[in-house]
């Protein structure tokens, strides 16, 4: 099974803190609460990360310079096209912000490996494959354009810029909701 998801798809909505507005691509909450959210952003200034309790989040600047993020006893560098994770409840800070920085993410109940894949490769089957297009490709002989977004069960053979996410087999059929 494969699901198509475009620009037009997607929802923008106010970051949890306010401060800005995030481009929500997938949602997928049961009874426990959210499972999966995959969504895009841009941070453009310095300023506190809005807080999400028993989540875990991974984070990948996709456009714009990166940033730092800073916490109590933490500090990590937000850079161009590597993924970092971090815990969804820890307080941190957006710090130098030189210019804006676009970025993809993904929260999440449980801990998820993101990737990012710029070769021509076959991805194996194992959970639900969450592809996003960084530029115009191909996933399964399906062409995709910049920003798309492929949720597929099956194998993939990608041909282009993709970042890749791996659910779990689990929310399958919560995407049909």
């Amino acid at each position: 099974m494969i699901r198509h998801l475009t620009p037009a798809d997607y929802r923008q909505m106010a970051w949890a803190n306010g401060k800005g507005v995030t481009v929500e691509m997938l949602r997928i909450e049961t009874d426990a609460g959210l499972q999966y959210r995959i969504s895009r952003a841009s941070v453009v200034e310095a300023g506190d990360f809005s807080i999400f309790p028993q989540i875990e989040r991974n984070l990948t600047v996709i456009s714009g310079p990166g940033f730092d993020l800073r916490g109590k006893g933490v500090a990590m560098q937000a850079r161009p096209l590597q993924p970092i994770a971090f815990a969804g409840d820890l307080p941190l800070r957006a710090e130098a912000v030189t210019a804006p920085s676009d970025d993809f993410n993904v929260m999440s109940a449980r801990p998820t490996e993101v990737t990012v894949h710029a070769a021509p490769e076959t991805l194996p089957e194992g959970g639900i494959l969450a592809i996003y297009a960084l530029g115009v490709g191909v996933v399964n002989d399906l062409s995709v354009g910049l920003y798309d977004l492929i949720l597929t069960d099956q194998a993939a053979r990608i041909d282009g810029h993709f970042i890749l996410a791996r659910l779990q087999q689990a929310v399958w059929a919560d995407l049909a909701r």
